[in-house]
């Protein structure tokens, strides 16, 4: 006798867990994460890093807001299972369109994307039928996304300054729509306390994308050191100080925030709005992530080459990048923006106009010390905290 098909919708009286599809889907993202560092990495220019970023947006949001849905709907039920394998084989066409984006490419790149936007959204209001309480955030949200697809496609038929243009569009109306609870005349617009979310899943999948991002970090610095036919100690020096750095970020985000949390969102009056923030903040902190990655290539692959300023925009700007974020997400998790994270960008902007005079294991070095005095300073002042908490329950 088989068993019964899974419900539709997750059930809201336990946790929500992270499934494997979700951790299998989440594989062609490891390939879109490399695709935006080595195009970074190849445009190292202010045209080229804004190219990226809007490129990283659309990664994003295309996940993000695949993420939401997983909050609210059993990826085991037959019809999600097959909207998210559909979907994975749309980021993959998305993943393998970035080199060449703004050029052959970007008509592929903006009709799968669009698609997965869409499409997802199509099939969630097939699958609800009239009458859910979940229809109408949806019915406003495919709105705005069919008038983001229109802009993705336009600047796909375009190209130059225009397709850049009209994608900065798309971006804006996904990313800055749900701010305002995807307003449409006659359908009024959604509140944050009509989503419903499962903090603890929603977290980890942040959680679970920052991972992603920190792996291209260990593989740039690895594919660099394997391509060093003869590596010197310059090399070795480099590969060691870029793999500390990567566990110096993994350390700051998960060791002193990450897993407090899924017990605020819970917590939360309104966990929709402090789901959103996530939304909001993460794309800034991964974004960090990823700088850092093409900042560690380049000193893996040249440690004694003289710091340009390019390299040393990506050095200090990938660390700036992460700490911001990181400092708005413990702000949100904590209610305090660190004051270790404010000193450490200053020092790293500080250190910009020094490092033209330097070369890049030198730089890469002094932006690497940063970096772990930060992630010294937050863990210490984390256990300094629990061991009042700990003094005060014993006092009590």
């Amino acid at each position: 006798m088989s068993s019964p098909s899974p419900a539709l919708l997750r059930a809201r009286d336990k946790a929500a867990k992270v499934l494997n599809l979700e951790l299998f889907f989440d594989l062609v993202y490891v390939f879109a994460v490399t695709q935006l560092s080595h195009h970074l990495l190849e445009h190292l220019t202010p045209l080229g890093a804004l190219q990226t970023a809007t490129l990283w947006f659309a990664v994003w949001l295309g996940w993000q807001y695949t993420a939401w849905v997983t909050n609210w709907f059993n990826p085991d039920h037959l019809g999600m299972r097959v909207m998210l394998m559909a979907l994975m084989g749309l980021a993959l066409l998305v993943s393998a369109a970035i080199p060449d984006a703004f050029g052959a490419q970007g008509l592929l790149f903006a009709c799968s994307y669009a698609a997965i936007q869409v499409g997802r959204t199509l099939v969630v209001l097939w699958s609800l039928g009239p009458g859910h309480v979940l229809r109408p955030n949806f019915l406003r949200m495919l709105c705005w996304l069919l008038l983001s697809a229109a802009l993705w496609i336009a600047g796909g038929l375009s190209d130059g300054g225009l397709r850049l243009g009209l994608w900065l569009a798309a971006v804006a109306c996904e990313y800055l729509s749900p701010m305002a609870g995807f307003p449409v005349p006659g359908l009024g617009r959604s509140q944050t306390s009509d989503w419903t979310i499962d903090g603890g899943h929603l977290a980890e999948r942040c959680q679970l994308f920052v991972i992603i991002a920190l792996g291209e970090s260990v593989l740039a610095t690895g594919a660099s050191f394997a391509n060093a036919a003869h590596p010197g100690p310059a090399v070795w020096v480099a590969m060691v100080v870029s793999f500390i750095g990567c566990v110096a970020m993994w350390w700051m985000y998960f060791d002193t925030s990450s897993g407090d949390a899924a017990h605020v969102i819970e917590h939360s009056d309104d966990p929709g709005r402090l789901g959103s923030y996530f939304h909001y903040i993460h794309v800034v902190l991964i974004a960090g992530v990823i700088v850092c990655a093409v900042a560690d290539d380049l000193v893996v692959a040249h440690p004694l080459d003289p710091v340009k300023l390019k390299y040393a925009l990506a050095l200090t700007g990938g660390p700036l990048v992460y700490l911001f974020g990181n400092a708005l997400f413990k702000r949100v998790v904590y209610g305090r923006f660190p004051r270790s994270h404010g000193i450490a960008m200053v020092v790293l902007l500080a250190l910009l106009p020094l490092m033209l005079e330097l070369n890049l294991l030198v730089a890469g070095t002094l932006t690497t010390t940063v970096m772990v005095a930060v992630t010294a300073w937050e863990a210490s002042y984390a256990r300094r905290l629990a061991a009042a908490r700990h003094g005060e329950g014993h006092t009590v």
